[in-house]
């Protein structure tokens, strides 16, 4: 007869245990549709709508006026939305520049296939010139000692450069003052291996409803074309206004206006004018991964910044301010089945807790919004910012790569999803 071993305890099979069904237990979720392939799994994901980003294109091009040009804004991929499928969908729906603010932005388009007009926004060092004449990416010039460098490397190049000369009107960041700007047209009109394509300024205040420093900054824009026009001087592209200037100045469109956050259904400020039916195209999002049942007295998180009142129920969402959520104590809110769930405590790096109290229904596996909307409710980039003491840029750029970006394609083989 043969002898029955027993199994270790930690070895013990499942049928030895009490069988428990936990009405919270999990049930196994599918990935998002579009999950990167090479990305493992992880409960925590930006959507990106590539279909509400071209049909914003095409509000927006309804709202111009005939004969006005746009510049699509895609620095800092595309503020976080993803630099390759913005950049293409902005030129398919009939932009005709595009701009970045690092030369290894450009690059990355250009490597990509794209040859429309790239625009390196901000000032470059000399040590770029050699990439930028290489890439045929267009150099924005406001010190006449580095349109002399960008000349010669160009002339080495054997190629003759477009440059758009930006013009200081009052933020004083970059460019050549606007009542000092004439001896920097006169040396860049010298410059056989250089071209004037184009010139170009940048509001200060634009989304703000005090427009009285921008309209400051136009007036002074307009002295500058006008002492180029006393010249015999036209550049092809005249453009001052970013979004906030395209939505309230209209006296200041000249040929073409930058528009960066527009296309992506995002407005700088609470005071610009809207543009009907703009869609918002990041949607954050994580899975519920822990519930926990809170007694009178109990606290939540580091530093104990929360109490609990009575009992109460929490749930952990896997997302902290490593991903980019702001770094609050009991402030603000995600949406769980529709309803809003207040921040319990401190958002650690990885991790954030929840109220679920009036949200019976929540159960491990959930999703939960963090910006988006869901059902009739909405957490707005503009609410963030209010948590963060910011501005919606920051919100958007701040989302880190951990998160993966998962892209709602469009239809048809042809849908501009690569990230």
């Amino acid at each position: 007869m043969g002898t029955t071993r027993s199994l270790p305890h930690a070895e013990a099979p499942a049928a030895s245990a009490p069988a428990v069904i936990h009405s919270e237990a999990p049930v196994s979720q599918p990935l998002p549709q579009g999950w990167p392939a090479e990305r493992p799994p992880r409960p925590a994901w930006i959507e990106i709508d590539l279909a509400a980003i071209a049909r914003n294109f095409e509000r927006i091009r309804q709202d111009a006026p005939p004969g006005l040009s746009f510049l699509a804004v895609v620095k800092d991929d595309a503020y976080g939305h993803g630099v390759l499928p913005v950049a293409r969908l902005a030129l398919r729906a009939g932009v005709r520049f595009l701009a970045v603010a690092t030369l290894e932005e450009g690059v990355r388009l250009r490597e990509s296939g794209i040859r429309a007009p790239i625009l390196l926004l901000g000032e470059r060092a000399p040590m770029e010139f050699p990439w930028a004449v290489r890439y045929d990416l267009t150099c924005v010039i406001g010190e006449r000692a580095l349109a002399l460098d960008l000349a010669r490397c160009a002339a080495r190049a054997e190629k003759r450069v477009p440059v758009h000369v930006k013009i200081n009107t009052g933020m004083n960041r970059y460019g050549v003052r606007w009542d000092e700007a004439g001896h920097m047209f006169e040396q860049i009109l010298s410059q056989p291996s250089l071209r004037l394509e184009g010139v170009l300024s940048h509001f200060a205040q634009s989304d703000e409803r005090d427009k009285t420093f921008a309209r400051t900054q136009l007036s002074r824009f307009q002295e500058v074309l006008q002492m180029l026009e006393g010249r015999g001087v036209r550049p092809s592209w005249r453009h001052l206004c970013n979004t906030g200037g395209y939505l309230d100045l209209p006296e200041a469109h000249f040929d073409m206006v930058r528009v960066g956050l527009l296309p992506l259904g995002v407005y700088p400020s609470q005071v610009c004018r809207r543009i009907p039916d703009l869609e918002p195209a990041m949607t954050v999002k994580a899975r519920i991964v822990a519930l926990q049942q809170l007694r009178p007295g109990d606290t939540v998180g580091y530093g104990m910044h929360y109490r609990s009142d009575r009992p109460r129920r929490i749930a952990v969402l896997p997302v902290g301010y490593g991903d980019g959520f702001p770094r609050v104590r009991n402030q603000g809110a995600v949406l769980i089945h529709g309803r809003r769930a207040p921040l319990v405590g401190g958002v650690a790096m990885d991790a954030f807790m929840v109220d679920v109290t009036d949200i019976p229904q929540a159960r491990l596996g959930d999703e939960a919004v963090l910006l988006g909307r869901q059902g009739n409710e909405e957490i707005t980039a503009m609410e963030l910012a209010g948590l963060r003491h910011s501005v919606v840029y920051e919100v958007l750029v701040g989302w880190q790569p951990r998160l993966p970006r998962v892209y709602r394609s469009l239809p048809g083989p042809d849908n501009a999803s690569a990230p």
